[in-house]
C-alpha cells in the first residue's frame, strides 16, 4: 500500500513540475485515478516534505490550486541562472525568416509573409529576444510598417564580418529552391 502511495504521490509531482501552472484538485485526481479525499491527502502529504530545508520547491495551494514553485529563499540563484544569455535554437522556420531577413533588408514583416505566405510574427519575434534581428527603423508609407535588419551579434553568430560575405546564390540554385518550395507547397495542397 505505501508504494502504491508514493507512486501516486511522484505521478502528482510529475504533473505538476510538467505542468508549471496552478491545477484544479479535481485535475490532479483525475489524472492519478484517485477520488478527490485521497488526492488531497497525498498533497498534503507532499506539501509537508517540501517544507524541510533540504528542498527548494514548494507546493503551494493558492484560490483552489495547487502549483509547485520555487522557494523565495533561492531566488537569487534562480536569477543567477537566468541572467546568463541562452543559445539561440533555430527552427527551420526561424532559419527561413532569418534568411529572408539578411537578404532582403531592410524588410518589412509583410514582406516576409509574402515571400513565405504564411505569419512569421513568432519567428520574427524570438529572432529579436535572440538578437539576431533588429528594427531599422520605419518604412515611410501609411501605416509606417516596421523594418527589419540583421544585428552584429547575426554576424558574429555566423562568422561573417558584413552581410556583404552572404553566399551568393546563382541563378540556377534560386531555380532549384524554388522547384522544391513548390513542390513542398503542392504535397501540402494534396493532403
Amino acid at each position: 500500500m505505501a508504494e502504491d502511495k508514493n507512486t501516486k504521490i511522484a505521478a502528482l509531482e510529475a504533473v505538476l513540475f510538467t505542468m508549471g501552472e496552478p491545477l484544479e484538485l479535481s485535475r490532479l485526481a483525475e489524472a492519478i485515478e484517485e477520488p478527490a479525499e485521497g488526492t488531497e491527502e497525498l498533497l498534503s502529504i507532499m506539501r509537508e516534505r517540501y517544507e524541510g530545508e533540504d528542498h527548494g520547491i514548494q507546493l503551494l495551494f493558492l484560490d483552489g490550486k495547487y502549483q509547485l514553485t520555487t522557494k523565495k529563499d533561492f531566488f537569487d540563484t534562480l536569477v543567477r541562472v537566468a541572467s546568463h544569455p541562452k543559445k539561440p535554437v533555430l527552427t527551420d522556420v526561424m532559419m527561413e525568416t532569418l534568411s529572408i531577413i539578411a537578404y532582403k533588408q531592410p524588410v518589412t514583416r509583410t514582406e516576409i509573409e509574402q515571400i513565405r505566405g504564411v505569419s512569421c510574427e513568432h519567428a520574427v519575434n524570438r529572432l529579436m529576444d535572440y538578437d539576431l534581428v533588429r528594427e531599422l527603423g520605419r518604412l515611410q508609407v501609411p501605416g509606417r510598417p516596421i523594418l527589419l535588419g540583421t544585428t552584429d551579434t547575426f554576424l558574429r553568430h555566423f562568422g561573417l564580418q558584413s552581410t556583404e560575405e552572404l553566399p551568393v546564390l546563382s541563378a540556377v540554385d534560386v531555380e532549384d529552391f524554388k522547384a522544391e518550395a513548390e513542390a513542398e507547397l503542392q504535397m501540402k495542397v494534396d493532403v
